[in-house]
């Protein structure tokens, strides 16, 4: 899977190329911020107009991730829709999509800031998830521990190719990339992210493989 193994509070992880991260011991997929529908929210509200096919590129990958580990349970950590009327609005082929990907796992809905409610596409819909010795929420709490989330869209520099969507990871946390197309990031040495993580911390970036570099 060409992806970058670590620890977290003694759980074995795999941060995988596209932004997914899988969890063995408990033989499940984790995702944050799929920001479904971000382009329809944009026209719908006066933004940029982004091409209309992100939707398909994010559940296309999230479909290989799904093929390649075969999970039985994928967790999406909160913002999976770029809000409410887009997880309402969802087009019918995209429903369909994640309707087939959801057949035959548990299907764990994190509430985000921008999705802050249940949609009607099956799964469950939690606050926050534990599993596995590990909880799983949208946004990083200071000070917690064993933490798994998201929201920041974290990215990290690599000499030569700029900032890279990326994985960052200490002793307490790790934090997602995001993994829907067209969701820009947060530069890994942003204030509100120095002050989460703690070193020693590594930056795992995507990309064609996980690639780890410190903090």
């Amino acid at each position: 899977m060409n992806g970058h193994d670590f620890t977290l509070a003694g759980v074995r992880l795999t941060a995988l190329p596209s932004g997914a991260l899988w969890i063995d011991q408990a033989r499940a997929l984790c995702v944050a911020d799929l920001h479904l529908g971000k382009s329809d929210r944009m026209a719908r509200r006066g933004g940029a107009l982004l091409p209309p096919y992100e939707t398909f590129a994010t559940l296309d990958r999230l479909a290989e991730d799904i093929a390649a580990t075969a999970p039985e349970q994928v967790i999406c950590l909160g913002d999976s829709f770029d809000d409410l009327i887009a997880g309402v609005e969802l087009a019918e082929e995209a429903r369909l999509r994640l309707m087939g990907l959801q057949a035959g796992r548990r299907w764990i809905w994190i509430e985000g800031n921008h999705d802050p409610g249940p949609v009607d596409i099956g799964g469950s819909h939690l606050a926050e998830l534990a599993l596995a010795g590990l909880t799983f929420r949208h946004i990083a709490i200071p000070n917690a521990a064993a933490e798994v989330s998201g929201h920041y869209h974290p990215k990290a520099h690599l000499p030569g190719a700029g900032w890279r969507p990326a994985f960052l990871a200490d002793a307490q946390r790790v934090i997602l990339p995001a993994y829907g197309t067209y969701t820009g990031g947060l530069r890994s040495d942003a204030a509100v992210l120095r002050a989460l993580m703690q070193p020693p911390g590594q930056a795992i970036l995507t990309g064609r493989r996980a690639l780890a570099r410190p903090l």
